[in-house]
């Protein structure tokens, strides 16, 4: 399995990030990405301790980790600051939480998210061909999420995506670990999104290499 969107009790899942690495190892995962929600506030608290975290155990060699960051609800004047910020601090890599119809996020966030070049933009909600096609342009991956709320837009998604070429990764949102998917689970979350097989098969490979990318020095 491969999953780099869930949070740890940094923000408001429920696991130290030790624990949250080693029950994904027990349930099959091989690429864990974490990725607490923060502000412009808060990013310089969690972030380091995320990549020192992610540090310790890719030096074992037993599973890959990711230290990255969620930019949660930040206003879109300030995300390209944020990430700025983020990356500044040596995350691995950025989520922006998007515009998802189950929370009040404040309008022109995807945009904003996307012009500012985070790495993937979750649950974009009902994201527009015109966001979708710079998010294309910009290789801004879009999420179709499996949290509740989060995933009722999934099947837009996938249909935008597809029409405008955006790159699709799946972000299992897991706050704890009931929430963390199987790989199985994960695709047939895709395929009830409007995905056929190949697509779904071809956006884990593609998940696959971006994290080997981003563990590069």
């Amino acid at each position: 399995m491969i999953d780099l969107h869930t949070h740890t009790l940094l923000s408001d899942g429920q696991l130290v990030p030790a624990e949250q690495i080693r029950r994904a190892q027990v349930r099959g995962y091989r690429i864990l990405g974490l990725a607490d929600h923060a502000d412009l506030a808060t990013i310089p608290m969690i972030v380091p301790v995320l990549v020192e975290a992610a540090r310790c155990e890719n030096e074992l060699g037993k599973m890959t980790v990711l230290g990255g960051i969620e930019l949660t609800h930040v206003r879109p004047e300030h995300i390209a600051r944020a990430t700025a910020l983020a990356r500044k601090l040596g995350a691995m890599f950025v989520i922006a939480h998007g515009q998802t119809i189950a929370e009040p996020v404040e309008p022109g966030t995807n945009r904003a998210a996307i012009e500012a070049g985070v790495d993937i933009l979750a649950h974009p909600g009902l994201i527009t061909e015109k966001d979708a096609a710079l998010a294309a342009k910009k290789g801004v991956l879009l999420e179709i999420s499996g949290k509740a709320g989060h995933c009722l837009c999934n099947g837009h998604v996938a249909a935008t995506a597809k029409r405008t070429g955006a790159t699709l990764i799946f972000g299992s949102d897991a706050h704890e670990p009931a929430q963390m998917p199987s790989r199985e689970y994960a695709e047939q979350i895709c395929l009830g999104a409007g995905m056929d097989k190949k697509a779904v098969e071809r956006m884990f490979r593609q998940a696959e290499l971006f994290a080997k990318k981003k563990l590069k020095p």
